[in-house]
């Protein structure tokens, strides 16, 4: 007999444990367990199943976010070979992912989402956490997740799963159209027994491909090349992915085209290489911006061009610029009108680079980059520099300078929101392809600390140094408590800004004077939040969750306690506080569009209204 009797939940949980990918000849197996928080939407059904398999491996969070943050985090890390599953009950439960799957889709990073859903059978309806609707049975809160996700579908039959999880895994395997997998569970459907194939069970491997481009648009890419003066690659996420960072900084000595980076593709190529630019766009070094704008060829390698990238669409000045694009993604090959190479980025750039040959830029335009390149280190430098005064609090360059010292070549800092990601940017020096984590497609305020426990779940031999404000910490910081319990350390800065101080800046810059961003008491007089700050207590918060807090008042504070927190083998949080309106500036014209009010009686907005439509005027489409 070639068929086994189980319930739905355990075909699933047997199915998952089976499945593999296989890239350059390495296999890898695809999930390396499941996070979840059981209620009664799945705690009889995928938690049955999972106390019966303890082979695959179950992970206590306590936020249904931030468990898919975590698994997101983790597959980042893992180049997308590698990921998690997640498990929730019907209702809050279920919904509470939406985010993390938002996230993980408009990432391109995969993730297998398991909510439980209400029954198939209707016999009771409505049911606890039921969502009602007039004009269907058929929806739940569950369909919130279609347009977050690459692959959703409901398993109403068990004769439904087969299908539908060969499905979830070509979407999940897939270089191209990766992204959130949602598999929405009746939780009656869940526990149903059926007499499922052998063969569903056979251990399966899912391979990845290095596509490579037709030769003729390989030809014409490398006349492309040729033909500019001014070519420059933008490196993106997909740079990191493909793992071919050696390979493009093979190509960039050869040809002489200089590189600058994404907030994904960071790590690219080490900092030092002097045909590194650093960061591209809104958030971009001098050096980048004047050649983005200068550039008569832009090399898009893995990247999706967001506004960011882009600085609003105004990065690219130069009057006959034109786009190559090397992505696995058709949909972001296309983009600006591009000559479009759809295939991987290694395989491609190997194919290239065979191509061009004894092709070089012109030296003098190598000898400016690498100038520009030296000459943005030493701005690295001097907002490193801290300056010795007992009385005066170190800025957020000065800190983020001391992580970055103190770390070593392998070690990973992760961040995803407020004003840190720009900082770390432009001025993080990265070693290693892995050494930079930024979560910046989503920009997600909560990702840092449950981004963290994954990103140390798929590297535990490198130290994770998660960088927070208070008003991310506040969001989410529960996941302290599953680092301590799984024993996964992580060392996080956490940085006291009395509010949300990237979008107070924002606010200013528009005219709005930082209106609802800080944490301050109700004035009676004024009836405004702007009163005196709230007493909150970050370092006693997270030392209430478990972990060693080590408070810094100062860089030589904050300076040992780097060494302190080095030595201690559970995670642990250093609290700082810097000064405040001390961040970076922009660097050349970049810039990043954001709606400023057209009418208002206060002269600050006005004034802001008239930059924006300075700046809009250089706003280019690319056709």
């Amino acid at each position: 007999m070639n068929r086994v009797k189980l319930s739905v939940s355990q075909a699933i949980i047997k199915f998952l444990s089976n499945q593999y990918v296989e890239r350059d000849k390495i296999e890898h197996q695809f999930f390396a367990g499941c996070f979840g928080i059981f209620g009664h939407g799945n705690v009889g059904g995928i938690g049955q199943a999972l106390h019966q398999y303890p082979e695959f491996r179950f992970f206590q969070a306590r936020n249904e976010q931030a468990m898919v943050h975590s698994a997101v985090a983790y597959t980042k890390m893992k180049n997308r070979l590698s990921t998690m599953v997640c498990t929730s009950s019907i209702g809050p439960g279920a919904t509470n992912m939406i985010t993390g799957a938002a996230l993980a889709t408009i990432n391109r990073l995969p993730v297998l989402l398991l909510p439980g859903d209400i029954f198939a059978t209707r016999k009771v309806d409505p049911v606890l956490q039921q969502l009602e609707s007039t004009s269907t049975q058929d929806i739940s809160v569950n369909d919130c997740f279609k347009p977050v996700s690459k692959y959703w579908d409901r398993i109403n039959r068990p004769e439904q799963l087969t299908s539908s999880l060969m499905a979830a895994m070509r979407v999940l395997t897939s270089p191209s159209e990766t992204g959130t997998v949602t598999l929405c569970l009746p939780q009656d459907v869940q526990a149903e027994a059926f007499d499922f194939s052998k063969d569903l069970f056979e251990k399966r491997i899912w391979y990845i491909p290095r596509p490579v481009p037709e030769q003729e648009l390989l030809l014409r890419a490398a006349s492309s090349i040729r033909k500019s003066k001014k070519p420059l690659i933008i490196a993106g996420g997909g740079v990191l992915y493909s793992e071919a960072s050696k390979v493009l900084e093979e190509f960039v000595s050869q040809t002489g085209i200089p590189i600058c980076e994404t907030f994904a593709g960071k790590g690219s190529l080490p900092y030092d290489h002097p045909l590194n630019l650093g960061a591209a766009g809104a958030t971009g070094t001098d050096g980048a911006n004047i050649i983005s704008s200068e550039s008569d060829l832009i090399i898009g390698i893995g990247t999706r061009y967001s506004d960011f990238t882009t600085a609003s669409k105004t990065a690219f000045q130069n009057e006959q610029v034109r786009f190559l694009n090397i992505n696995v993604s058709e949909f972001d090959a296309f983009k600006n009108g591009a000559l479009s190479l759809i295939g991987d980025a290694k395989s491609t750039l190997l194919a290239l680079k065979a191509i061009l040959g004894d092709y070089t830029t012109d030296p003098e335009f190598q000898t400016r980059i690498k100038s520009l390149n030296e000459s943005w280190d030493k701005k690295v430098q001097a907002a490193y520099f801290y300056k010795e005064d007992e009385d005066k609090l170190p800025c957020q360059s000065e800190i983020i300078g001391a992580v970055n010292n103190f770390s070593g070549p392998k070690d990973v800092v992760l961040c995803a929101a407020g004003s840190l990601p720009g900082d770390l940017h432009k001025l993080w020096r990265t070693r290693d392809p892995k050494g930079f984590h930024l979560e910046y497609g989503y920009s997600c305020m909560g990702y840092e600390i449950a981004g963290g426990l994954g990103a140390k779940m798929a590297s535990p031999d490198r130290e994770i140094y998660v960088m927070i404000g208070d008003g991310s910490y506040l969001m989410m910081s529960t996941e302290i408590v599953t680092s301590i319990q799984e024993g996964y350390k992580l060392t996080i800065i956490l940085i006291n800004n009395n509010g949300f101080a990237s979008i107070g800046g924002l606010s200013k810059s528009l005219g709005t004077e930082g209106f609802g961003t800080s944490y301050q008491y109700r004035n009676q007089i004024t009836g405004q939040l702007d009163g005196g700050f709230l007493p909150v207590d970050l370092a006693e918060n997270a030392k209430s969750l478990g972990a060693k807090v080590i408070i810094a008042k100062g860089m030589n504070d904050f300076q040992n306690a780097l060494k302190e927190s080095k030595e201690y083998p559970m995670t642990t949080v250093i609290y700082t506080e810097t000064q405040p309106e001390t961040k970076l500036e922009r660097y050349g014209d970049s810039w990043w569009e954001v709606p400023v009010s057209e009418v208002s009686q206060k002269s600050a907005v006005q004034e802001a209204f008239k930059k924006m439509e300075k700046q809009q005027k250089k706003q280019r489409q690319f056709i």
